[in-house]
């Protein structure tokens, strides 16, 4: 799926199935899907991002 979501296909075939999606944000929300069920399986906590903005304050 990420290398499907980089290069811009939006069909993906593995073995004898095929999945076409919509847009590149419903590959994306996959993918998130897909990090998160193995990452309960594996029994490790849920990976967060968090993202710092700041200005000049000008």
């Amino acid at each position: 799926l990420q290398a499907a979501r980089f290069n811009g296909v939006l069909t993906v075939k593995a073995g004898d199935k095929t999945v076409t999606y919509k847009s590149n944000v419903e590959i994306r929300a996959a993918l998130s899907d897909l990090e998160r069920e193995i990452a309960r399986l594996q029994g490790r906590p849920r990976a967060r991002r968090i993202r710092t903005v700041c200005g000049k304050g000008l």
